[in-house]
């Protein structure tokens, strides 16, 4: 039996869902209340820090990468737990214009497929009964998705408490908590969203200061009530592992790999072999497979660069066994990369590919790809649903383009990807992180 769920979302990014859903997943758990999160959109910070507050994998759920029976499948990671609670991205109805496998990519998308009503954040600085007028907003916009009441956030005095609170008592929105305004409790942030978990030495300490925090300014019990929805499953298809045995690089450098995606692989009965380029080790040589998840190479070039054994190791392994990178992994597969202070890092040099943060431009959206070579484990002609997210310039790309890729409005980019092919195999590599299948193909 699925459990009941709610999805924490907001009007616009940084209203503090993050540290909300963080909290409330710490706070439940210290209850004894086994929580399974998810994640809406293309995000791989937020689910690893839900991963740590609720010792369960936090799961990617989106609607323009994903069908619904692929949702459904996924929500199927909660049973065994007693509640869902999953984060949105963004503003609760952002999304691209262009619709994909079910939607924009909103979070309200997940919304009313699942059934899960939605507790809004409302960020409360600078107004006061404004923000129920806000908030009437979102329950309002679309009559498909429940807004089931709010938590206000960074709530500067009990008077300015008051004044919003007589503002969603006029609008009849049920508030579920108020949380101060608080700077003790932060996540610290870099360019491409915040800091990995596993790099916080006191994120133990942390999520359970979260937790009291929200606990001690939340309704808890009334939140838990207002739970529910759930999803039937249907048939679908997962994504097909790249081979049987997948030695896949996984350290500080390349740790951006979807959870769905290793669930995927050892469903179909792959087996996932960890290997560290940052400890200097080569990929497993039982492997049939080598990938190259994406991360921060930038900020370890000249580990990598230094990292002599995984070099000749990897190289090797690519003479009889194909070798794939996305994004990260990508660069770390192209020849040099120069860093933010413009020191050039020599890379693996199976690909032509030379990159540069040294003059960053971001590059940022969903992604459809139609490959024009065949990729481990896919068939050739499978088209491929992605996001890229990056800083890095491409100062020089001389391999064959590996896919034509469109971007969510059907307009062609120039990040194509590259392949070469070696004695017995084929090194590729894409700057978007596959998401799932298409069941399009890219418009010619």
């Amino acid at each position: 039996m699925m459990p009941p769920g709610l999805l924490i979302s907001a009007a616009a990014s940084g209203s503090g869902k993050t540290t909300l859903t963080l909290g409330l997943i710490a706070a439940f758990r210290a209850q004894g209340v086994v929580v399974q999160p998810f994640k809406c959109g293309p995000d791989y910070i937020d689910p690893a820090f839900h991963g740590a507050a609720a010792g369960r994998a936090s799961f990617n759920l989106d609607s323009w990468a994903m069908g619904a029976d692929r949702i459904a499948v996924l929500t199927q990671g909660a049973q065994g737990a007693d509640l869902v609670i999953g984060e949105g991205a963004m503003g609760l109805f952002d999304g691209v214009a262009r619709p994909g496998e079910t939607g924009t990519g909103a979070s309200a998308d997940i919304a009313a497929l699942t059934g899960w009503p939605v507790i809004a954040v409302i960020d409360c600085s600078g107004q006061a009964q404004t923000a129920a007028a806000v908030a009437m907003g979102l329950a309002r916009y679309r009559p498909d998705v429940t807004l089931a009441g709010v938590i206000l956030n960074k709530i500067a005095s009990p008077r300015h408490e008051a004044l919003v609170r007589a503002g969603f008592a006029s609008a009849g929105i049920p508030v579920l908590g108020a949380l101060p305004r608080q700077t003790s409790i932060s996540l610290p942030e870099r360019h491409l969203g915040l800091v990995q978990a596993e790099e916080m030495p006191r994120l133990t300490e942390m999520l359970a200061e979260l937790g009291r925090f929200v606990a001690a300014h939340c309704d808890l019990a009334a939140l838990r009530a207002l739970a529910g929805g759930g999803l039937t499953v249907a048939a679908s298809t997962r994504v097909p592992p790249p081979g049987e045995r997948i030695a896949l690089a996984r350290d500080a450098a390349f740790s951006f790999i979807y959870p769905h995606l290793l669930a995927d692989w050892r469903a179909a009965g792959a087996t996932i072999l960890p290997f560290s380029p940052l400890q200097d080790e080569a990929p497993d040589p039982t492997a049939t497979v080598c990938w190259l998840p994406g991360g921060y190479p930038e900020l370890h070039a000249g580990a990598l660069a230094a990292a002599t054994r995984f070099r000749a190791g990897l190289t090797a392994f690519a003479r009889s066994r194909p070798v794939h990178g996305e994004c990260g992994g990508y660069m770390a597969l192209g020849a040099g990369l120069v860093a933010v202070d413009g020191t050039r890092h020599q890379m693996a040099g199976l690909l032509g590919l030379e990159t540069s943060f040294a003059k960053r431009r971001m590059h940022l959206g969903y992604r459809l790809a139609q490959p024009h070579v065949l990729l481990p484990g896919l068939p050739l002609g499978t088209a491929l649903r992605g996001h890229e997210f990056h800083y890095a310039t491409i100062l020089s790309q001389p391999d064959p383009a590996l896919a034509m890729v469109q971007d969510a409005t059907g307009a062609e980019v120039a990040e194509t990807g590259s392949w070469r092919a070696t004695e017995g195999a084929r090194v590729s590599g894409t700057f978007f992180h596959l998401m799932a299948p298409a069941t399009q193909r890219v418009s010619e």
